[in-house]
Protein backbone atom coordinates (compact mmCIF):
# COMPACT_ATOMS: atom_id res chain seq x y z
CA UNK A 1 0.00 0.00 0.00
CA UNK A 2 1.23 3.50 -0.78
CA UNK A 3 1.91 5.65 2.27
CA UNK A 4 -1.15 7.93 2.57
CA UNK A 5 -1.16 11.65 3.19
CA UNK A 6 -0.66 12.52 6.87
CA UNK A 7 -3.60 13.86 8.86
CA UNK A 8 -1.80 15.50 11.73
CA UNK A 9 1.44 15.63 13.72
CA UNK A 10 1.43 11.96 14.79
CA UNK A 11 1.00 10.47 11.33
CA UNK A 12 3.44 13.03 9.91
CA UNK A 13 6.09 12.03 12.43
CA UNK A 14 5.42 8.32 11.83
CA UNK A 15 5.83 8.57 8.07
CA UNK A 16 9.04 10.56 8.46
CA UNK A 17 10.34 7.90 10.82
CA UNK A 18 9.43 5.01 8.52
CA UNK A 19 11.41 6.59 5.68
CA UNK A 20 14.60 5.86 7.65
CA UNK A 21 16.42 2.77 8.85
CA UNK A 22 14.83 0.83 11.74
CA UNK A 23 18.14 0.08 13.41
CA UNK A 24 19.23 3.71 13.74
CA UNK A 25 16.08 5.43 14.96
CA UNK A 26 16.49 5.54 18.73
CA UNK A 27 16.11 9.29 19.16
CA UNK A 28 13.36 9.57 16.55
CA UNK A 29 11.40 6.74 18.14
CA UNK A 30 11.71 8.35 21.56
CA UNK A 31 10.48 11.63 20.06
CA UNK A 32 7.48 9.90 18.46
CA UNK A 33 6.68 8.22 21.77
CA UNK A 34 6.67 11.59 23.55
CA UNK A 35 4.60 13.18 20.80
CA UNK A 36 1.94 10.47 20.93
CA UNK A 37 1.77 10.70 24.73
CA UNK A 38 1.30 14.46 24.55
CA UNK A 39 -1.24 14.41 21.71
CA UNK A 40 -3.36 11.64 23.25
CA UNK A 41 -3.93 13.80 26.31
CA UNK A 42 -5.84 16.26 24.14
CA UNK A 43 -7.92 13.79 22.09
CA UNK A 44 -11.51 13.60 23.28
CA UNK A 45 -12.98 11.06 20.82
CA UNK A 46 -10.26 8.76 19.53
CA UNK A 47 -12.61 6.71 17.34
CA UNK A 48 -13.26 9.83 15.28
CA UNK A 49 -9.76 11.28 15.38
CA UNK A 50 -8.24 11.26 11.89
CA UNK A 51 -4.62 11.52 12.99
CA UNK A 52 -4.80 8.73 15.59
CA UNK A 53 -6.81 6.34 13.41
CA UNK A 54 -4.59 6.81 10.35
CA UNK A 55 -1.49 6.26 12.48
CA UNK A 56 -2.92 3.05 13.94
CA UNK A 57 -4.06 1.88 10.51
CA UNK A 58 -0.56 2.28 9.07
CA UNK A 59 1.12 0.68 12.09
CA UNK A 60 -1.18 -2.33 11.68
CA UNK A 61 -0.52 -2.37 7.94
CA UNK A 62 3.10 -3.27 8.69
CA UNK A 63 1.73 -6.68 9.79
CA UNK A 64 -0.27 -7.17 6.57
CA UNK A 65 1.09 -6.30 3.13
CA UNK A 66 3.36 -3.51 4.35
CA UNK A 67 3.85 0.04 3.12
CA UNK A 68 5.68 0.94 -0.08
CA UNK A 69 9.25 2.02 0.55
CA UNK A 70 9.19 0.96 4.22
CA UNK A 71 11.66 -1.68 5.37
CA UNK A 72 10.08 -4.91 6.59
CA UNK A 73 12.25 -4.78 9.69
CA UNK A 74 10.02 -1.99 11.05
CA UNK A 75 7.26 -4.53 11.67
CA UNK A 76 8.77 -5.79 14.94
CA UNK A 77 10.81 -2.76 15.98
CA UNK A 78 10.23 -2.74 19.77
CA UNK A 79 9.99 1.04 20.02
CA UNK A 80 7.36 1.16 17.29
CA UNK A 81 5.34 -1.60 18.98
CA UNK A 82 5.38 0.55 22.13
CA UNK A 83 4.00 3.48 20.15
CA UNK A 84 1.25 1.26 18.77
CA UNK A 85 0.38 0.13 22.29
CA UNK A 86 0.15 3.74 23.42
CA UNK A 87 -2.55 4.32 20.81
CA UNK A 88 -4.26 0.97 21.37
CA UNK A 89 -4.92 1.56 25.07
CA UNK A 90 -7.29 4.56 24.73
CA UNK A 91 -8.73 3.13 21.51
CA UNK A 92 -9.67 -0.09 23.27
CA UNK A 93 -11.08 1.86 26.21
CA UNK A 94 -13.28 3.89 23.85
CA UNK A 95 -14.41 0.72 22.08
CA UNK A 96 -15.30 -0.94 25.38
CA UNK A 97 -17.34 2.09 26.43
CA UNK A 98 -19.21 2.08 23.11
CA UNK A 99 -19.69 -1.69 23.32
CA UNK A 100 -21.11 -1.43 26.83
CA UNK A 101 -23.69 1.07 25.63
CA UNK A 102 -24.57 -1.16 22.65
CA UNK A 103 -24.89 -4.18 24.95
CA UNK A 104 -27.60 -2.58 27.05
CA UNK A 105 -29.48 -4.85 29.42
CA UNK A 106 -29.12 -8.16 27.60
CA UNK A 107 -29.91 -11.17 29.77
CA UNK A 108 -26.86 -13.41 29.98
CA UNK A 109 -26.92 -17.14 30.69
CA UNK A 110 -25.43 -18.56 33.86
CA UNK A 111 -21.67 -18.93 33.62
CA UNK A 112 -21.73 -22.44 35.12
CA UNK A 113 -22.09 -25.10 32.46
CA UNK A 114 -22.32 -22.56 29.68
CA UNK A 115 -23.14 -24.30 26.37
CA UNK A 116 -22.28 -23.26 22.84
CA UNK A 117 -25.98 -23.04 21.99
CA UNK A 118 -26.57 -20.64 24.88
CA UNK A 119 -23.74 -18.40 23.66
CA UNK A 120 -25.10 -18.50 20.11
CA UNK A 121 -28.57 -17.57 21.38
CA UNK A 122 -27.16 -14.44 23.04
CA UNK A 123 -25.32 -13.45 19.87
CA UNK A 124 -28.37 -14.06 17.66
CA UNK A 125 -30.36 -11.96 20.10
CA UNK A 126 -27.88 -9.11 19.77
CA UNK A 127 -27.91 -9.38 15.98
CA UNK A 128 -31.69 -9.42 15.89
CA UNK A 129 -32.10 -6.27 17.91
CA UNK A 130 -29.60 -4.21 15.91
CA UNK A 131 -31.75 -1.16 15.15
CA UNK A 132 -29.05 1.18 13.90
CA UNK A 133 -29.47 3.26 10.74
CA UNK A 134 -29.84 1.00 7.70
CA UNK A 135 -27.39 1.82 4.94
CA UNK A 136 -28.43 -1.35 3.13
CA UNK A 137 -32.05 -0.22 2.79
CA UNK A 138 -30.93 3.21 1.61
CA UNK A 139 -28.67 1.61 -1.00
CA UNK A 140 -31.49 -0.66 -2.14
CA UNK A 141 -34.06 2.10 -2.60
CA UNK A 142 -32.48 5.55 -2.82
CA UNK A 143 -28.72 5.65 -3.38
CA UNK A 144 -27.52 7.47 -6.49
CA UNK A 145 -24.74 6.10 -8.67
CA UNK A 146 -22.26 8.45 -7.01
CA UNK A 147 -23.37 7.26 -3.57
CA UNK A 148 -22.92 3.64 -4.65
CA UNK A 149 -19.35 4.50 -5.58
CA UNK A 150 -18.78 6.17 -2.22
CA UNK A 151 -20.23 3.12 -0.48
CA UNK A 152 -17.70 0.88 -2.25
CA UNK A 153 -14.85 3.26 -1.42
CA UNK A 154 -15.64 3.08 2.30
CA UNK A 155 -15.89 -0.72 2.19
CA UNK A 156 -12.72 -1.12 0.11
CA UNK A 157 -10.48 -0.27 3.06
CA UNK A 158 -11.37 -3.68 4.49
CA UNK A 159 -13.02 -5.71 1.74
CA UNK A 160 -9.91 -5.77 -0.47
CA UNK A 161 -8.21 -7.76 2.29
CA UNK A 162 -11.38 -9.44 3.53
CA UNK A 163 -10.88 -12.21 6.10
CA UNK A 164 -7.22 -11.41 6.86
CA UNK A 165 -7.74 -9.85 10.34
CA UNK A 166 -9.80 -12.83 11.47
CA UNK A 167 -7.22 -15.31 10.18
CA UNK A 168 -4.80 -14.15 12.89
CA UNK A 169 -7.01 -16.07 15.35
CA UNK A 170 -6.50 -19.51 13.78
CA UNK A 171 -3.27 -20.44 15.64
CA UNK A 172 -4.74 -19.00 18.85
CA UNK A 173 -7.70 -21.33 18.94
CA UNK A 174 -8.02 -25.09 19.36
CA UNK A 175 -10.44 -27.91 18.72
CA UNK A 176 -13.98 -27.10 17.65
CA UNK A 177 -13.47 -23.34 17.50
CA UNK A 178 -10.35 -23.64 15.33
CA UNK A 179 -12.02 -26.07 12.94
CA UNK A 180 -15.02 -23.75 12.61
CA UNK A 181 -12.84 -20.73 11.85
CA UNK A 182 -10.85 -22.64 9.24
CA UNK A 183 -14.09 -23.73 7.57
CA UNK A 184 -15.35 -20.15 7.37
CA UNK A 185 -12.03 -18.75 6.20
CA UNK A 186 -11.67 -21.40 3.50
CA UNK A 187 -14.87 -20.05 1.94
CA UNK A 188 -13.71 -16.45 2.36
CA UNK A 189 -10.53 -17.31 0.43
CA UNK A 190 -12.45 -18.94 -2.42
CA UNK A 191 -11.97 -22.59 -1.53
CA UNK A 192 -8.56 -22.60 -3.21
CA UNK A 193 -9.66 -20.67 -6.31
CA UNK A 194 -8.08 -17.18 -6.44
CA UNK A 195 -10.82 -15.78 -8.68
CA UNK A 196 -13.45 -16.72 -6.07
CA UNK A 197 -11.73 -15.10 -3.10
CA UNK A 198 -14.17 -12.60 -1.64
CA UNK A 199 -11.57 -9.85 -1.91
CA UNK A 200 -11.26 -10.65 -5.63
CA UNK A 201 -15.04 -10.56 -6.07
CA UNK A 202 -15.15 -7.15 -4.39
CA UNK A 203 -12.34 -5.88 -6.62
CA UNK A 204 -14.39 -6.92 -9.63
CA UNK A 205 -17.37 -4.96 -8.28
CA UNK A 206 -15.17 -1.88 -7.94
CA UNK A 207 -13.88 -2.22 -11.49
CA UNK A 208 -17.46 -2.53 -12.71
CA UNK A 209 -18.12 0.97 -11.40
CA UNK A 210 -14.89 2.39 -12.78
CA UNK A 211 -13.11 2.51 -9.43
CA UNK A 212 -9.47 1.74 -8.63
CA UNK A 213 -9.30 -1.77 -7.15
CA UNK A 214 -5.76 -1.47 -5.80
CA UNK A 215 -5.69 -2.10 -2.06
CA UNK A 216 -5.41 1.17 -0.14
CA UNK A 217 -6.17 3.35 -3.17
CA UNK A 218 -8.82 5.32 -1.26
CA UNK A 219 -7.39 5.49 2.25
CA UNK A 220 -6.92 9.24 1.84
CA UNK A 221 -10.61 9.68 1.05
CA UNK A 222 -12.29 7.89 3.95
CA UNK A 223 -12.93 9.43 7.40
CA UNK A 224 -11.56 8.25 10.73
CA UNK A 225 -14.57 6.08 11.57
CA UNK A 226 -14.03 4.00 8.41
CA UNK A 227 -10.44 3.37 9.49
CA UNK A 228 -11.58 2.68 13.05
CA UNK A 229 -13.83 -0.15 11.88
CA UNK A 230 -10.79 -1.87 10.34
CA UNK A 231 -8.50 -0.98 13.25
CA UNK A 232 -10.97 -2.71 15.59
CA UNK A 233 -10.41 -5.96 13.69
CA UNK A 234 -6.63 -5.58 13.69
CA UNK A 235 -6.59 -4.75 17.40
CA UNK A 236 -8.52 -7.91 18.25
CA UNK A 237 -6.81 -10.11 15.68
CA UNK A 238 -3.21 -9.18 16.50
CA UNK A 239 -3.52 -9.39 20.30
CA UNK A 240 -3.83 -12.97 21.55
CA UNK A 241 -5.49 -11.79 24.76
CA UNK A 242 -8.40 -10.60 22.57
CA UNK A 243 -8.93 -13.88 20.72
CA UNK A 244 -12.41 -14.02 22.22
CA UNK A 245 -13.18 -10.58 20.84
CA UNK A 246 -12.13 -11.40 17.29
CA UNK A 247 -14.35 -14.50 17.32
CA UNK A 248 -17.28 -12.44 18.61
CA UNK A 249 -16.57 -9.85 15.93
CA UNK A 250 -16.65 -12.45 13.16
CA UNK A 251 -19.78 -14.10 14.59
CA UNK A 252 -21.80 -10.89 14.60
CA UNK A 253 -20.43 -10.00 11.16
CA UNK A 254 -21.77 -13.25 9.76
CA UNK A 255 -25.07 -13.00 11.64
CA UNK A 256 -25.83 -9.51 10.33
CA UNK A 257 -24.57 -9.93 6.77
CA UNK A 258 -26.96 -12.00 4.68
CA UNK A 259 -30.00 -9.70 4.49
CA UNK A 260 -28.02 -6.44 4.07
CA UNK A 261 -26.06 -7.98 1.20
CA UNK A 262 -29.35 -8.88 -0.47
CA UNK A 263 -30.34 -5.21 -0.24
CA UNK A 264 -26.94 -4.05 -1.52
CA UNK A 265 -27.22 -6.32 -4.53
CA UNK A 266 -30.71 -4.99 -5.25
CA UNK A 267 -29.42 -1.44 -5.08
CA UNK A 268 -26.80 -2.12 -7.73
CA UNK A 269 -29.31 -3.99 -9.89
CA UNK A 270 -31.61 -0.97 -9.62
CA UNK A 271 -28.92 0.98 -11.48
CA UNK A 272 -28.68 -1.65 -14.20
CA UNK A 273 -25.58 -3.55 -13.08
CA UNK A 274 -25.40 -7.23 -13.91
CA UNK A 275 -24.15 -10.29 -12.05
CA UNK A 276 -20.53 -9.38 -12.76
CA UNK A 277 -20.95 -6.46 -10.33
CA UNK A 278 -23.45 -7.96 -7.91
CA UNK A 279 -21.75 -11.37 -7.54
CA UNK A 280 -19.88 -10.20 -4.42
CA UNK A 281 -23.13 -9.33 -2.62
CA UNK A 282 -25.06 -12.33 -3.96
CA UNK A 283 -22.28 -14.67 -2.79
CA UNK A 284 -22.57 -13.31 0.75
CA UNK A 285 -26.34 -13.78 0.84
CA UNK A 286 -25.83 -17.53 0.49
CA UNK A 287 -22.49 -18.03 2.22
CA UNK A 288 -23.25 -16.00 5.33
CA UNK A 289 -26.59 -17.73 5.87
CA UNK A 290 -24.49 -20.85 6.48
CA UNK A 291 -21.57 -19.10 8.16
CA UNK A 292 -23.76 -17.48 10.81
CA UNK A 293 -24.58 -20.87 12.34
CA UNK A 294 -20.98 -22.06 12.23
CA UNK A 295 -19.69 -18.75 13.64
CA UNK A 296 -22.30 -18.51 16.38
CA UNK A 297 -22.41 -22.09 17.61
CA UNK A 298 -19.11 -23.72 16.71
CA UNK A 299 -16.70 -20.77 16.65
CA UNK A 300 -17.84 -18.34 19.34
CA UNK A 301 -19.99 -20.85 21.19
CA UNK A 302 -17.39 -23.59 21.01
CA UNK A 303 -14.68 -21.24 22.26
CA UNK A 304 -16.70 -20.11 25.29
CA UNK A 305 -17.79 -23.66 26.07
CA UNK A 306 -14.09 -24.60 26.23
CA UNK A 307 -12.98 -21.34 27.91
CA UNK A 308 -15.94 -19.82 29.80
CA UNK A 309 -13.83 -16.86 30.98
CA UNK A 310 -13.78 -15.57 27.39
CA UNK A 311 -17.53 -14.86 27.24
CA UNK A 312 -17.09 -11.19 28.11
CA UNK A 313 -14.52 -10.71 25.36
CA UNK A 314 -16.69 -12.51 22.81
CA UNK A 315 -19.53 -10.13 23.67
CA UNK A 316 -17.15 -7.17 23.57
CA UNK A 317 -16.08 -8.03 20.02
CA UNK A 318 -19.69 -8.48 18.92
CA UNK A 319 -21.02 -5.27 20.43
CA UNK A 320 -17.99 -3.15 19.53
CA UNK A 321 -18.47 -3.86 15.83
CA UNK A 322 -22.16 -3.02 16.15
CA UNK A 323 -21.30 0.29 17.82
CA UNK A 324 -18.63 1.36 15.32
CA UNK A 325 -20.69 0.27 12.32
CA UNK A 326 -23.62 2.29 13.69
CA UNK A 327 -21.38 5.37 13.81
CA UNK A 328 -20.23 4.79 10.24
CA UNK A 329 -23.79 4.21 9.04
CA UNK A 330 -24.96 7.40 10.72
CA UNK A 331 -22.18 9.32 8.98
CA UNK A 332 -23.06 7.91 5.57
CA UNK A 333 -26.79 8.53 5.85
CA UNK A 334 -26.42 12.00 7.36
CA UNK A 335 -24.12 12.98 4.50
CA UNK A 336 -26.23 11.49 1.71
CA UNK A 337 -29.60 12.66 3.00
CA UNK A 338 -28.26 16.19 3.24
CA UNK A 339 -26.71 16.22 -0.21
CA UNK A 340 -23.08 15.97 0.92
CA UNK A 341 -20.28 13.59 0.05
CA UNK A 342 -19.44 11.11 2.81
CA UNK A 343 -15.76 11.23 1.83
CA UNK A 344 -13.06 13.45 3.30
CA UNK A 345 -11.98 14.91 0.00
CA UNK A 346 -13.15 14.97 -3.60
CA UNK A 347 -12.37 11.70 -5.36
CA UNK A 348 -12.57 11.91 -9.12
CA UNK A 349 -13.96 8.41 -9.55
CA UNK A 350 -16.79 9.06 -7.08
CA UNK A 351 -17.58 12.67 -7.95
Amino acid sequence: MHIPEPRGPISSALFELLAGEPGNAGDSLAGLHRLVTTRLAGIQEIIGDDDAQLTLFCLYELHYSGLDGVKDEWEWEPGLIQVRQLLEKPFEAALRAAAKEAMGDVDLPARDGLTSDAVADVLFGLAGRDTGPSVSRYVAKKASLDQLKEFLIHKSVYQLKEADPHTWAIPRLAGRAKAALVEIQADEYGGGRPDRMHSALFARTMRGLGLDDQYGAYVNAVPAVSLASVNLMSLCGLNRRLRGAITGHLAIYEMTSSQPNRFYGNGFRRHGFDAGVTHYFDEHVEADAVHEQIAGRDLAGGLVEAEPALLDDVLFGATAVMAVDAQLSAHLLDSWENGRSSLRAAVAAAA
